[in-house]
């Protein structure tokens, strides 16, 4: 046996702790145990927890039921999200290309920000987004990705934001064709708690919700979480697995 400071096999029984034997090093007076107890939930909790996580949960809720602590979770979300790109890779480059917003807020519901968001009008999954105001400032980002596909056709709902980017020949407004985009947008706001904005009665009103976004960083990487899912149909654990190893090398 070697002491784990300084590698020195001079080493003395010093009592027992909690059980176990322990020892101290002659040399540098470093006490420890030979074997130690791995601590840590396993895998599968996490899995099972993130999984709950993209499936409508909020994080007090998979507390109650998984009996793991709120803020555990929130580290793991941050943890994996931040392995994640924004979307995954994807060859095809979309024909047609329907572009929509998404209301929600930050911390209280005076404090309003728009997901946008880009999908294929021929297949599923949002290929492009981006979080920000409601402005053309916003959409400029958003558009020096798409603008490179060259897609044939763009459609939108007529916000006063696209004509200024997409030419009247290219352009498309219509409800009708957003079919896809809108539910898109849906399915977020369905396996997304934070995004579950509760609607009141008319003129349109927006009432808090016990799960929203504290931050925009949060709000980003459980929106990459959960398009990531919605994906593979997993949570990229191994992502965040790969990284470590990386990290340790």
């Amino acid at each position: 046996m070697k002491c784990p400071r300084c590698s020195s096999d001079h080493i003395r029984k010093n009592g027992r702790q909690r059980g176990k034997q322990n020892y101290i090093c002659v040399d540098c007076k470093r006490q420890f145990i030979e074997s130690y107890d791995r601590k840590g939930y396993t895998e599968d909790i996490k899995s099972e927890c993130l999984e709950m996580y993209v499936n409508g949960a909020g994080f007090r809720a998979i507390e109650r039921v998984k009996k793991v602590h709120h803020t555990t979770v929130i580290n793991w979300v941050k943890q994996v999200g931040s392995t994640l790109p924004d979307t995954p890779y994807r060859s095809e480059i979309p024909e047609v290309t329907e572009v929509d917003e998404l209301e929600t807020f930050i911390g209280f519901k005076k404090n309003k920000i728009w997901l946008w968001t880009v999908v294929n009008h021929r297949a599923a999954g949002i290929i492009a987004w981006v979080l920000g105001d409601r402005s053309s400032e916003t959409f400029k980002y958003l558009w020096m990705v798409i603008k490179c596909w060259q897609s044939y056709f763009y459609v939108t709902d007529g916000y006063p934001v696209y004509p200024c980017f997409i030419s009247n020949e290219d352009h498309i407004v219509s409800k009708t064709y957003m079919t896809r985009v809108e539910g898109e947008n849906s399915r977020l706001r369905h396996y997304l708690a934070r995004l579950q904005t509760l609607l009141t009665s008319l003129p349109l009103r927006y009432r808090k919700t016990f799960c929203y976004s504290k931050t925009e960083e949060m709000l980003k990487y459980s929106i990459r979480l959960v398009i990531h899912y919605l994906k593979y149909g997993s949570v990229a654990l191994r992502a965040l697995r790969a990284r470590k190893l990386e990290a340790i090398a």
